[in-house]
């Protein structure tokens, strides 16, 4: 079980997402920073300011009908996220 005074902190976090998703998404998915991949997939990475934040991006992604691959913690200065050379959105907060 993880304390509350670490739950609610601030984390940096990466999503990668089935296939490559439009410039338009990057308003819908707020602050986050879109990142195409050349194996074809999306990174979105950014701050999350609590788990009910991340918690809301991921139903967004499931509600969206979209494959998530993978959920990794980063650093919340690791907004560059990813190896792709399409880039979308500033990659603040989640």
């Amino acid at each position: 079980m993880i304390p509350p005074h670490i739950r609610s902190r601030p984390a940096g976090y990466r999503v990668r997402v089935n296939g490559h998703l439009d410039a338009h998404w990057s308003a819908w998915f707020g602050d986050l920073m879109l990142v195409h991949e050349s194996d074809g997939t999306t990174t979105l990475s950014g701050v999350a300011p609590d788990q009910a934040a991340l918690h809301g991006l991921l139903s967004k992604i499931r509600d969206l009908g979209i494959t998530l691959l993978s959920v990794e913690a980063a650093c919340p200065s690791a907004n560059n996220a990813g190896t792709g050379t399409d880039q979308t959105g500033p990659g603040k907060t989640l």
